[in-house]
């Protein structure tokens, strides 16, 4: 186990990642702008696609829904690389007792094979434009759930309990987030697991939706530059390629820092 030398200075880390987070790109600026305009110029089917991810999300935050999934393969990434007397017991408990590097570790290789993954798909569904669209939002919404319930048992973290299914979707909105949003979702997250602030968690489960929205108008924006055939392929490559990284970065630090102050106390 880390000394407390060594935790204090992988929650630097993590702080320092956090005060990182000030800015937006220019897409993503495009999303602040008011949901009435947003409506307008977002064709039908995109906003029938993003209402139906956040009934998904809904669904996602009250049961799991038909992206939870199965803890084992995340484990074996852990066993694989455990002293081979202690492979047959790892599970969640193990892995919560884990070293930070080698949480750290398994963190890092699901993210960049996850940001593969939704390169190829983001390029796979681009080519077709306005056609391919339409698949393209649930499979990068379902990407991003499943990278963040990854993140969450790589540091020791339950996603099919409801606190840690509504700490993913609070990921979910950090990483499309403007600094002011991301500055009030740090300090939620910073009092999350704090006993005083549990009787929150049934107000903040009973406010999924404006959270919901808050993601998928930024969501909405980046979609509508894979409308172009074939250029779209390009497109929906890189933003992604790029959104996935985001998430998974987002989850991989707040759950790291998380773990980290749980080590310290």
């Amino acid at each position: 186990m880390e000394t407390r030398e060594q935790l204090l200075r992988s929650l630097a880390e993590v702080e320092a990642w956090e005060k990182a987070q000030n800015d937006l790109w220019f897409w993503e600026k495009l999303g602040r702008l008011p949901f009435v305009l947003l409506d307008r110029v977002t064709p039908a089917f995109i906003r029938e696609k993003l209402g139906m991810a956040v009934d998904e999300l809904a669904a996602f935050l009250e049961t799991g829904g038909k992206y939870l999934i199965q803890d084992q393969a995340v484990y074996s990434r852990f066993r694989s690389k455990a002293d081979p007397l202690q492979q047959a017991s790892y599970g969640a408990t193990t892995v919560a007792d884990s070293p930070l590097s080698l949480m750290n570790e398994v963190a890092n290789e699901l993210r960049d094979s996850r940001a593969t993954f939704a390169t190829v798909q983001g390029a796979t569904t681009g080519i077709g434009g306005l056609f391919t669209l339409a698949i393209d939002i649930p499979l990068l919404l379902g990407t991003s759930l499943k990278i963040l319930q990854e993140m969450a048992l790589c540091y020791g973290y339950r996603p099919e309990e409801k606190r840690e299914r509504l700490f993913i979707v609070k990921c979910l909105q950090f990483a499309s987030a403007d600094i002011v949003g991301k500055k009030a979702i740090l300090d939620e997250l910073s009092r999350f697991d704090d006993p005083a602030a549990q009787k929150d968690v049934v107000a903040q489960l009973q406010g999924w939706r404006e959270v919901v929205l808050t993601y998928t108008e930024n969501f909405g924006w980046k979609k509508l530059f894979q409308l172009v055939p074939i250029a779209g392929m390009l497109f929906g490559a890189y933003i992604n390629r790029s959104t996935v990284q985001d998430v998974a970065e987002a989850g991989m630090m707040l759950y790291r820092k998380r773990r980290i102050l749980e080590r310290l106390k």
